[in-house]
């Protein structure tokens, strides 16, 4: 009976942590996946080549290779739950620079913005990864985080369906505004930029009631590893750079990631600039790519770790990855786009497995371990801007052969690397 009390007790104690922590993965989700429809229609409203566009994504992911390892300095000087309502305050702000972006229809000025939710969005990670890897026996941490990947991939298909109704309806009025004259093209442009102003506005001022909603929390801080659950924590090592199998979690991560905004944020610009389709049919393709990721996180939440582990579970992704990158790359039309779209199912169970099998037994380590793995998350900043460089040279479809050796190294660190330089206990 008190065992059983203690299993409830410590069931409840976690519910609150694990909901607010929710919240903030659906911020994630809608402020990370906005991203794809922020691509065609900045690549409109500025006047950009594709490949200038996909500096969008760039700016928001290379933030977290500036930011991550700071953000562990931050959090070990104000904690988790301080540095969480700090993040959200520097993404409120980030947020507010589009509107002097819009006025001055400045692309540089919507990369200011975009750069500054970065930062604001890696202290954020840097909090919130472990806090939910903590939250409960490492086993199940990928059952844990494909529930916030839940949260994170429901709010990615919501987000192009509400910023496209808004940003990309009636796109037409604006397709041939560059052979009018010029007063009048930029009257039209000034028009069409100033759309993302009210949305922008909305979404700092939920920024801001979100940070004060945590100040007012019971979310408590958490502590090392080592201290919350020490039949995982490794010997003591001198050094971080002692841990072989975290750096390869983090290269992991870093490909990881990069051929997740490839699926979810240049589909749009493939469909468009590479098969030549309407505005008002790509602007759905990031919504399905997501759609896709949520069917693999509830199938992840239904097998893992009960029937199989979450290191099988890398293992067979990694896989069903490389057969769908060459799918897109050779098959034509619709059906190289509905492979990229399933990438999304192959991604879901990645994150949810790579993260814990990174940081497992970290102990003293695990700030700045976690903090190493968000600058992974730079990935989606390089690999779709070499997609980009590549698909000048090649073609959009034959660059898409950057996929494949990024999910054969997740397939490797799935068998053998997150075992290298493992040990439990001392």
């Amino acid at each position: 009976m008190p065992a059983t009390d203690s299993l409830s007790n410590n069931s409840k104690s976690y519910l609150i942590p694990t909901i607010i922590i929710g919240v903030l993965f659906f911020v994630f989700g809608f402020v990370t996946w906005v991203n794809s429809t922020l691509i065609p229609y900045l690549q409109k409203a500025c006047e950009l080549t594709s490949d200038q566009a996909v500096l969008v994504t760039f700016a928001s992911y290379i933030a977290y290779a500036v930011m991550a390892f700071p953000s562990s300095w931050v959090l070990k000087k104000t904690g988790f739950k301080r540095g969480m309502i700090v993040g959200l305050i520097i993404m409120a702000l980030g947020a507010l620079v589009f509107i002097p972006a819009a006025f001055s229809r400045t692309f540089g000025l919507f990369l200011t913005g975009l750069f500054i939710i970065g930062i604001g969005m890696a202290l954020l990670q840097t909090a919130s990864n472990p806090y939910i890897t903590i939250l409960g026996p490492i086993e199940s941490a990928a059952k844990r985080i494909s529930v916030m990947g839940i949260c994170n991939k429901g709010a990615g298909a919501i987000a192009p369906l509400v910023m496209g109704a808004v940003l990309l309806n009636g796109m037409d009025k604006y397709e041939n505004a560059s052979s009018l004259p010029l007063a009048q093209k930029n009257a039209l442009l000034d028009e069409l930029a100033s759309k993302i102003i009210s949305p922008y506005i909305i979404i700092a001022i939920c920024f801001v009631l979100l940070a004060v909603a945590i100040r007012f929390s019971s979310l408590p801080d958490i502590k090392n590893e080592e201290e919350t659950n020490p039949g995982h924590a490794t010997a003591d090592r001198s050094s971080i750079f002692k841990y072989p199998y975290l750096w390869l979690g983090f290269a992991t991560i870093f490909l990881y990631v990069g051929v997740e905004v490839i699926a979810g944020d240049i589909i749009q610009l493939y469909g468009k600039n590479g098969l030549g389709m309407p505005t008002d049919v790509i602007k759905h393709f990031t919504t399905y790519t997501m759609l896709g990721m949520l069917a693999g996180y509830l199938l992840g939440i239904v097998l893992i770790p009960k029937i199989i582990s979450q290191g099988t579970a890398l293992k067979f992704a990694a896989v069903l990855g490389i057969i769908l990158s060459i799918g897109v790359i050779y098959l034509p039309g619709n059906y190289s786009i509905l492979c990229l779209a399933l990438l999304g199912f192959a991604n879901a169970p990645m994150w949810p497995a790579i993260w814990p099998l990174s940081i497992d037994g970290l102990g003293k380590y695990l700030k700045t371990g976690s903090a190493l793995l968000i600058i992974g998350i730079a990935g989606g900043a390089i690999i779709p801007k070499l997609w980009a460089v590549l698909s000048t040279q090649t073609g959009m479809q034959q660059a898409f052969w950057i996929m494949v050796p990024c999910y054969a190294f997740i397939l490797f660190f799935a068998i053998k690397g997150n075992k290298i330089g493992k040990t439990v206990g001392k």
